[in-house]
């Protein structure tokens, strides 16, 4: 299953919104006692254990109102709720960037209670990370960034989203392996979690030793890749945020020109790259991409899958014409796209 950011409609937000909005799983008492016996018994050489309280404390809900001219709106809505985690002692918060992308004010709701409102602090496309600040002290401690490298298939792990003990689950890391989004997404060693958390978006995984290593972005039927029928959760690992966080919380994005964009969505369907979508506005409509476009080639050279196709997308930096060969109408059209940076299409807060 891939994630609908692309076509602006991802899952979390339709389908499951009243899920993300505080349903649990078990009681409370039981799945503190798991949740505990996951992150500091299930391994030998775990670091001293941290209070669970702590942990879970660092998990907060966030809350976002967007732009209404953004172009996200149309899918993911102008009001939006997840999950984001504290991630050091001045009020910094790490969330999935769709619940926060084109935000014009946003505000952090901590396990007591308390709402503190937060600033747009940097958004990235191209991890798919995004950050707040709380303009006040959230009284609660960080929770420390680990390494998602070190992760390993079959550990057990937790994934906590904001709302306090009944929204912390334990899980297994059921594989490591990459994901492709049909927006123009590719994670090279995402992190997939079963079973499925109900309110993943932005939500923690804590490792054995009690630190972020990933953040939720979306829910799979095949977390295990042998098995399509295995349903759970993908997350963003964390390793991915260390070489950006300076450039996001100077510039509100990372530096340099950026992948090329071009506003398609593409699915592969009996080894074809099949365009679904094209955002409005966006470079590929603009040259008159239609939905139901294959694509042939790219730069000349014929793409061996979505993540072949990206990575050839990608060979060039944002701005550069990208010359594709698609089967327009069962007729073969040659054209040449002016890509841009995907974040110069989106209604950034002006502070960035």
């Amino acid at each position: 299953m891939r994630d609908r950011f692309g076509s602006l409609r991802h899952p979390s937000l339709s389908r499951n919104r009243a899920r993300n909005r505080g349903r649990g799983g078990w009681g409370w008492s039981k799945l503190i006692a798991i949740a505990a016996l996951a992150i500091v018994t299930s391994s030998a050489y775990a670091a001293p254990a941290q209070k669970l309280e702590d942990l879970i404390g660092a998990v907060v809900k966030i809350k976002a109102q967007i732009n209404p001219e953004g172009t996200t709106v149309r899918g993911l809505g102008r009001d939006r709720e997840g999950s984001g985690i504290l991630i050091d002692a001045d009020g910094l918060v790490l969330t999935i960037g769709y619940l926060m992308v084109e935000a014009y004010a946003a505000e952090i709701i901590t396990n007591d209670g308390h709402t503190v409102p937060a600033t747009i602090v940097g958004y990235d496309h191209e991890t798919g990370f995004g950050l707040l600040r709380a303009i006040e002290p959230l009284k609660t401690k960080p929770l420390p960034i680990g390494r998602s490298a070190d992760v390993k298939v079959n550990e057990v792990a937790v994934v906590a989203s904001g709302g306090g003990p009944n929204m912390v689950m334990p899980v297994t890391v059921v594989a490591k392996r990459e994901f492709v989004g049909d927006w123009e997404y590719l994670v090279d060693e995402a992190l997939f979690t079963s079973p499925p958390h109900p309110a993943w978006s932005g939500a923690a995984l804590i490792s054995h030793e009690g630190k972020l290593v990933g953040v939720g972005s979306l829910t799979v039927g095949d977390a295990k890749e042998a098995k399509k029928d295995s349903p759970g959760n993908m997350f963003v690992p964390i390793d991915r945020l260390l070489p950006i966080l300076g450039d996001l919380i100077a510039d509100g994005r990372p530096s340099g020109p950026g992948h090329p964009w071009l506003g398609l969505n593409t699915e592969e369907r009996r080894d074809q790259l099949v365009v679904s979508r094209t955002t409005s506005g966006g470079p590929a409509e603009k040259a008159g991409i239609d939905r139901g476009d294959v694509i042939v080639t790219i730069n000349g050279e014929t793409p061996k899958g979505l993540a072949d196709f990206y990575r050839k997308l990608w060979s060039k930096t944002a701005g550069a014409v990208v010359a594709l060969e698609l089967l327009h109408r069962h007729s073969l059209q040659k054209l040449d796209v002016k890509s841009i940076n995907r974040l110069d299409h989106l209604k950034m807060k002006s502070s960035f």
